[in-house]
């Protein structure tokens, strides 16, 4: 309630028609007490235990992890009253105890899904796609760095509701519905699921486990805005060989608009990481990791020609890499775009072909449409 207000924001950010509004407090509050790695600290009523943290002192670093601060991510989480506990969405209360150190606690994470697919994502082989048959099953992790007003998987990205699961049994869920549907993709998108680096990484670790066989395809669905290249090497040393990422733009200003990130040093880190990663995929893992891109199209957000200057950047890469043309469609904020006709869609998807790039696929109100 706005009596009890914690200042977490998740809800002014999750909120799709923009009905929340920030109003500063300036009203004296009582302190509380708490105890943070054994020493007992005083503290302002009614912040996070985020907040709370800060104050007394530690810090919570972008370069390291980056976070959500929607409580989907559970990348912020420390130990309070004995259980793992997000630091960003939880109020801090009178007495509360606060280890920070989570090294020995199994990380956890919200997911959807799984569901399988009969197109799988932007880095899923185009050649393993039949008609009317499942290629992959995937699943959505919760939390995102970004706040894209156009986000394709809101309610996704903005649930901290849900029960979190640890990297174990996420994997042993896809495992079961792998053999379900007899795929041999087992894709994690999101959200955003490179956000908390532990879960992750131990995620790959034990899916690689349960699906040893060469024909396992271990997908990760991503950004790019965090995959820095030593992240990136751990997960290939841990078994994932399928790698999608989406460079929202190839211009800071195109970017910021996607993204809604607002600070420009923040969006210039993210996006040189994001054209960071497919080029250091594409020259170290070639042959090891199969290497998708995705670039995201609708008139009202980016130019065709930028999605030119795109195409022309991913031929001086590599023209063999697989890209595919995502058509973002009106939701969550920006229910005023119009949805990409077809025949736009194949108009970029010839132009790209020109441009070099030889494996082009287009996604379309009538489906997709490869090379």
């Amino acid at each position: 309630s706005p009596q009890r207000c914690s200042g977490c924001l998740s809800c002014y950010w999750a909120c799709p028609y923009e009905a929340r509004i920030i109003v500063e407090d300036f009203s004296e509050r009582k302190n509380v007490r708490i105890t943070v790695n054994g020493v007992e600290h005083e503290v302002p009523e009614y912040v996070t235990v985020k907040q709370a943290l800060k104050l007394v002192g530690y810090s919570f670093p972008k370069e390291v992890g980056d976070f959500c601060e929607t409580g989907g991510c559970w990348s912020c989480a420390v130990i309070i009253n004995g259980n793992l506990e997000r630091s960003c969405i939880t109020p801090i209360a009178n007495g509360m105890t606060i280890e920070t150190d989570v090294e020995n606690v199994e990380p956890l994470r919200i997911i959807h899904g799984p569901q399988p697919h009969t197109v799988g994502g932007k880095a899923t082989p185009w050649s393993e796609k039949k008609k009317g048959r499942y290629v992959e099953v995937a699943i959505w992790t919760a939390g995102c760095n970004l706040r894209c007003p156009q986000c394709q998987n809101y309610y996704i990205t903005y649930d901290n509701v849900s029960s979190p699961l640890t990297p174990r049994e996420a994997a042993k869920i896809m495992t079961y519905y792998r053999r379900i549907y007899r795929v041999n993709g087992l894709a994690v998108s999101g959200g955003e699921p490179t956000l908390n680096r532990r879960w992750l990484i131990q995620y790959f670790k034990e899916l690689n486990k349960l699906n040893p066989d060469p024909e396992a395809r271990l997908h990760l669905d991503s950004n790019g805005t965090v995959l820095t290249p030593d992240y990136i090497d751990y997960l290939v040393e841990v078994g994932c060989n399928n790698i999608g990422v989406e460079p929202k733009g190839a211009r800071i200003e195109t970017f910021m608009k996607i993204t809604g990130i607002r600070d420009k040093e923040l969006a210039e880190r993210y996006l040189q990481t994001s054209w960071n990663a497919v080029k250091y995929i594409a020259d170290n893992y070639a042959g090891r990791v199969y290497l998708g891109i995705g670039i995201p199209y609708n008139p009202a957000l980016i130019s065709l020609e930028e999605v030119c200057e795109i195409g022309y950047r991913i031929a001086s890469i590599d023209p063999e890499i697989q890209v595919c043309v995502l058509d973002y469609f009106p939701t969550f904020r920006r229910r005023d775009i119009k949805r990409p006709p077809a025949t736009h869609m194949v108009k970029i998807k010839k132009i790209l072909n020109e441009i070099g790039l030889k494996y082009v696929i287009v996604q379309t109100s009538m489906g997709h449409i490869g090379p």
